[in-house]
C-alpha cells in the first residue's frame, strides 16, 4: 500500500469488485476536479427499499455531502434521508427514487487518502473509513442514473446475468456508444444444431445440440449435447473443452452437458460434466442447501467447478 501512495499521480479511483455497470471515470473524475473535492463519492438515486442495503448520502445545493447512514433499517433514520427533487435540477432525485444510495467508488486525492489511512487504520471503507473522511468535509456526491447492480450475492448475480438475456433489461451491452473492453478469446462462433433458443445469450466457441435453451447465459466452449432442455439457467463457460493432461486426476475428462438432461434455474460453473438424463430441477423446493458439489441459495441450484455428476442424477 506504501508503494500505491508513493506513486506520482494526484488522485486515486477505488472500485468495487462485485458490481455490474458501465460508468464514464472522465465525467465523474472532472465533477471531482470542478468540486475540487478530497473525497468524492458516486451515488445512484435509488428507492426505498434498496436505500436499506446501501450507505445513504445526504446532500447539500451544491452536490457537497453533509450526512452519511451506513445500511439504515429504521423508518426515522430512512426519512432523514430522503431528499427533495426541487433541491437541485440537476440532482436527478424524484419521487420515486428520492435516495442518493453510494456505490461505492470513490475518487480520493492522494495527500487526502494518505493521511486518512495514517489516521484511521480500518479496513472498511464503507463502515469506517468513508464516515471518518466525511467529518472532515470537502465531500462531494457524483450522481450516476444509468445501470448499477451490486453482484456480490447469489441471487444478485444470477439476476444480473438472466437480465442480460433480454436486450432492454440489465446492463446495456450492445450500445457502441459505450462499448465494453475484454480480452478477446479468438474462438470460433457458436455451433448450433437443431435448438430452439429463446431469449438467450450463447458465447463464442459454443457446441449446442440442445433441444432448447430459454432465458439462459452459455458461457464460452459450453457443450451440450441433444435433448437437454435449459432453462433460466447461467453457464459460465470453459477455458478449455477437455481437462488438461496435467489436470486429468482432478477434472471431469470432457467438460459438457449430456444428452436428455433438464436444468433449470441453475449456475453451472466452469469445468463441469454432467451425464446423460441428469436433472437439476430443485424438485424439493428448496431455498437453501449446501453439499460437497451442489448448493443452493435463494431456490438457485449452484454446481461447483470441477464437479461431475453421473448418468440419471436427480436433484
Amino acid at each position: 500500500l506504501d508503494t500505491i501512495l508513493e506513486l506520482p499521480v494526484d488522485f486515486f479511483i477505488i472500485l468495487s469488485g462485485d458490481q455490474l455497470y458501465n460508468i464514464d471515470f472522465q465525467k465523474m473524475f472532472n465533477f471531482a476536479k470542478e468540486k475540487d473535492a478530497d473525497l468524492t463519492i458516486a451515488t445512484l438515486p435509488v428507492c426505498e427499499k434498496d436505500a436499506k442495503r446501501l450507505g445513504l448520502l445526504k446532500i447539500n445545493k451544491d452536490s457537497y455531502i453533509i450526512d452519511f447512514f451506513e445500511k439504515p433499517q429504521k423508518q426515522e433514520d430512512l426519512d432523514c434521508f430522503r431528499l427533495d427533487p426541487k433541491m437541485n435540477e440537476n440532482c436527478k432525485i424524484s419521487e420515486k427514487n428520492p435516495f442518493l444510495g453510494s456505490m461505492g467508488i470513490y475518487i480520493f486525492k492522494r495527500a487526502a487518502l494518505k493521511a486518512l489511512l495514517k489516521e484511521d487504520p480500518r479496513e472498511d471503507f464503507g463502515k469506517h473509513l468513508i464516515p471518518t473522511q466525511l467529518k472532515k468535509g470537502k465531500a462531494a456526491a457524483f450522481i450516476y442514473d444509468g445501470y448499477w447492480e451490486d453482484i456480490g450475492t447469489i441471487k444478485s448475480f444470477y439476476d444480473a446475468n438472466i437480465a442480460l438475456t433480454t436486450s432492454n433489461l440489465g446492463l446495456k451491452i450492445y450500445d457502441e456508444k459505450n462499448p465494453i473492453y475484454t480480452c478477446a478469446h479468438h474462438l470460433p462462433g457458436a455451433n448450433i444444431k437443431m435448438t430452439k433458443i429463446t431469449d438467450s445469450i450463447i458465447c463464442e466457441g459454443s457446441i449446442i445440440e440442445a433441444k432448447e435453451i430459454t432465458k439462459s447465459m452459455i458461457g464460452l466452449r459450453t457443450q451440450i449435447k441433444s435433448g437437454s432442455i435449459i432453462k433460466e439457467s447461467v453457464f459460465l463457460g470453459n477455458s478449455t473443452y477437455s481437462s488438461p493432461e496435467q489436470t486429468q486426476d482432478i477434472l471431469p475428462d470432457v467438460f459438457e452437458v449430456g444428452q436428455n438432461c433438464i436444468i433449470e434455474k441453475a449456475i453451472i460453473d466452469e469445468h463441469v460434466k454432467i451425464g446423460e438424463n441428469v436433472k437439476l430441477i430443485n424438485k424439493k423446493n428448496l431455498t437453501s442447501y449446501d453439499s460437497e458439489n451442489i448448493y443452493v441459495r435463494d431456490s438457485i441450484i449452484v454446481v461447483t467447478a470441477g464437479t461431475t455428476l453421473p448418468d440419471n442424477f436427480e436433484f
